[in-house]
Parts: structure tokens; C-alpha cells; sequence
């Protein structure tokens, strides 16, 4: 069963329009669209019209928003070998963890816990894998719900985010794993200190982002939106296209499929 958009076209109007810290009147005059229309659309109305004149004053591309709008976009199946995704219920969502595994020595690296590890744990057992590591891209509850059941040997978390049991590290840190590299990058702006993981190795790269970016859209900027946006574009949109994105919410996608249908980055259509 396909994992739903994390996003809706109304969320990504209201994140740009808070991010941008655009009133309702502020919005309406720049876009000459009425307050009642903007409500509508935040409501979710996809009124195209409403939404192509929206669209440039919230830094987003139209067309792409549109399509979301029209339930016309979902990403292409992505399967990898050597990484699994695990989807859990977490209160009213769903949140997603992640297994990566060299194949030759078995050995695996986790990344964050989700609700729960209790499948992650039997795909371990299933596949006769060594945990190694345990990543956290953050720190937001959801994420890291189940640090103890996995009991891994070494808890890594970004130093602009410590959490209890981990070991902080400084971006630009870099570990082996069997063939397999895993290189940490700072997409924070969601977070105070989001990481994205890089695994090289694999028959495709792995860009694990936890919330920097979703597929068609990304996590509200609870920090700092401009710093989110920038840190994306620098650190997971330089990746190739063919590079795997596995966000913390929503269904796996590639750089590539977000750069042709990801609204909040308009200069890669």
C-alpha cells in the first residue's frame, strides 16, 4: 500500500504564506486575490486561478502547485536494495525510519525509530543484519520514540541538537559501513539542528532528510524557513538526480522528481 502525500496543496500555501510571515491582508494585496479566496484555498479549494496568482508571491511554482492541487503528481515506486523503509502510526500520523545494509558483511545502519522499532528490529532478525549505528536527523518526538528497544551500539544526533544516549557530531562527520559511506549534511531550519545522511554504496544514492523535505513539499520552517529553504537547495538538491530521497514523512522520492514537482523550488522547472 502506497504511503500518502505528507503534504496537501493547501499545506504547502499555508507553510510558504507563514514562512514568508505574510498576513492575510499582505497576501491578498501582493496577489490580488481576495482574503475570502485565500481562506478557500487554505481551507482546500483548488482553484487554479486563485493558486496561479498565489503562487509567485509565495515563492512557489505555479504549475507544480496546481498539479498537487489536482491529485496529478505522486513519485514513482522506489525500490533499492539494502534499504528499507518503515512506516508507523504516531498519535493522528504516520512517520517514517529507515534500515540501510551492506549487502557483503551485513552490517546496517539505522536511521531515527519511528513510533516504534518493533519492525525495524524484525527485518534485523529477518535478514541476519549486525546494527551498527543508530542516526537521528532530529530530535522532534516522532523521530525518536524508540531509541532504547533498538539498542544500538552507537547513537549519532547533530551537535546543534544533543539528545540523552546519543554522541553529537559536528556536520561534514562521515562513517564507513561495510562498502558503504555515510556523509551528514545540515538541512536545519525545520529543526535547530537537522541533519540529512548521505549514503554512497548503494546501486543509488540515499539522501535520508528526516523533515527538511517531503515529496512536493517540506517541513514548515519551525526554526527558520529561509534557512530550510537554503540548506535544501544547497546540501540535497546539489545531489544527483538519480539520489534517493527518504523523508520523515510521506512516500520515498528522488532529487530528480522533486526538482520537476516540488513547488517550493520553482528555478529547477
Amino acid at each position: 500500500m502506497s504511503i500518502p502525500l505528507e503534504d496537501l496543496f493547501n499545506d504547502v500555501v499555508s507553510k510558504a504564506q507563514r514562512g514568508l510571515g505574510l498576513s492575510l491582508a499582505a497576501l491578498s494585496e501582493k496577489s490580488h486575490v481576495s482574503e475570502a479566496e485565500i481562506e478557500a484555498a487554505r481551507a482546500g479549494d483548488n482553484d487554479a486561478t486563485v493558486l496561479l496568482k498565489l503562487a509567485p508571491v509565495l515563492g512557489l511554482h505555479g504549475q507544480a502547485l496546481v498539479a498537487m492541487a489536482e491529485g496529478k503528481w505522486y513519485p514513482k515506486p522506489v525500490s533499492l536494495a539494502g534499504l528499507a523503509q518503515f512506516n508507523t502510526t504516531y498519535h493522528d500520523m504516520t512517520v517514517n525510519s529507515y534500515l540501510v545494509w551492506d549487502e557483503q558483511t551485513l552490517e546496517a545502519a539505522a536511521f531515527d525509530t519511528g513510533a516504534t522499532a518493533a519492525p525495524m528490529l524484525e527485518k534485523i532478525n529477518e535478514l541476519g543484519l549486525t546494527l551498527k549505528y543508530l542516526f537521528l536527523t532530529h530530535t522532534h518526538p516522532d523521530h525518536v520514540a524508540d531509541i532504547a528497544a533498538l539498542n544500538a551500539p552507537e547513537v549519532y544526533v547533530g551537535k546543534n541538537e544533543p539528545h540523552d544516549g546519543a554522541e553529537t557530531f559536528a556536520p561534514g562527520a562521515s562513517w564507513e559501513l561495510g562498502g558503504l559511506t555515510i556523509e551528514s549534511r545540515s538541512t536545519w531550519g525545520h529543526s535547530k539542528g537537522g541533519i540529512t545522511y548521505v549514503v554512497s554504496g548503494l546501486a543509488q544514492p540515499v539522501a535520508v532528510v528526516g523533515d527538511a523535505l517531503f515529496a512536493s513539499s517540506m517541513g514548515g520552517g519551525m526554526v527558520s524557513y529561509a534557512d530550510a529553504l537554503v540548506t535544501n537547495r544547497r546540501e540535497i538538491f546539489s545531489l544527483p538526480c538519480e539520489t534517493v530521497v527518504a523523508p520523515g514523512h510521506g512516500p520515498l522520492t528522488t532529487v530528480g522528481e522533486e526538482k520537476a514537482h516540488n513547488p517550493f523550488y520553482p528555478e529547477f522547472k
